[in-house]
């Protein structure tokens, strides 16, 4: 969860999950669909398939432990190698190397490198590696992590209290707030696309779900034409509408959300039916049932954006 979300977001999110799931085997049982809705709001929701399917194989092959090597824990779904260096360290008091950001950090200026990152990922990782310890290895992540966290600080790095002070290279050098160095960023890219916002007489919201692989797998969204940075804006209903014979109203404004590679725009579109039709892969939901739908906050922007017009 504190993968790319802070602790001030994930710490509700993390007491209702081991309140609701408080073991691996009770997580592995749970359908993915009330894993996705206990996640929704955080983003990122690869991270709570790989969460689920991690469970899955803890439960499935380990007996409900996990190993504890390394080489054991990348065998696992959605373990990478900074996570499974953390686990075997902290948890298994095994000899890995824990590189976060705030190691990278830490590491750029003791070493004084000044290659840009990214590509100075694998070099800084050799350099920490150099300086694992034997004994203690999952204190030493920890400190160096915490020492990154609030002393080697991005911004004004607190140098006089840093306790390698005397060994860091950029501080010696003067440079020590300007490591590392980053390769200028490329503009995120702009996506539009068209959202279909249909309401049943009985007042019941038409969703679907997305593929399970993909971006936002396995969420609930509202129906909506692909997002293109070239097309799909300003859709034609009739091309693209998931209901026949429905007369659009396109309401004022566009939704925009952020994610991390791309910004989305997005026109909203209403219909109203008096039935509700059975669409292929379509369901409709109770407007005060919606918190159990996972809808990622894309989309339940959406619905508040469309609701908010629709009164």
């Amino acid at each position: 969860m504190l993968q790319q979300t802070t602790v001030a977001t994930v710490g509700p999110y993390f007491r209702r999950f081991v309140e609701k799931w408080p073991t691996v085997r009770d997580l592995a049982a749970a359908p993915l669909d009330e894993v996705l809705s206990a996640w929704a709001g955080l983003g990122y929701y690869a991270r709570a398939r790989n969460l689920h399917a991690c469970a899955g194989a803890v439960a499935a092959e380990h007996g409900g432990a996990f190993p504890d090597s390394e080489a054991g824990l990348r065998a696992l779904p959605g373990i990478g190698a900074y996570t499974a260096a953390a686990i075997a360290a902290i948890a298994f008091d095994r000899k890995a190397t824990v590189v976060d950001g705030n190691v990278e950090r830490v590491m750029a200026r003791i070493f004084a490198l000044e290659q840009p990152m990214p590509a100075a990922k694998p070099r800084l990782r050799e350099l920490a590696a150099t300086l694992t310890p034997d004994r203690r290895p999952g204190d030493y992540a920890q400190a160096v992590m915490d020492l990154g966290a609030t002393v080697c600080t991005p911004r004004q790095p607190k140098c006089l209290a840093c306790p390698w002070s005397a060994a860091c290279r950029a501080r010696a050098a003067g440079i020590a707030e300007e490591l590392p160095r980053k390769s200028p960023k490329d503009d995120k890219p702009t996506r539009r696309g068209t959202a279909f916002v249909v309401l049943s007489g009985a007042g019941r919201l038409l969703l679907r779900q997305r593929p399970a692989r993909g971006m936002l797998g396995g969420m609930h969204e509202v129906p909506a034409t692909p997002w293109d940075s070239k097309t799909g804006w300003r859709a034609d209903p009739d091309d693209h509408a998931p209901v026949d014979g429905a007369v659009w109203i396109a309401l004022p404004g566009a939704v925009r959300h952020t994610f991390s590679h791309f910004h989305l725009e997005l026109e909203v579109v209403a219909a109203r039916l008096g039935d509700e039709p059975a669409l292929a892969g379509g369901q409709w939901w109770d407007l005060d049932r919606l918190d159990a739908a996972a809808l990622p906050t894309a989309m339940a922007k959406v619905v508040r954006h469309a609701l908010a017009h629709l009164g």
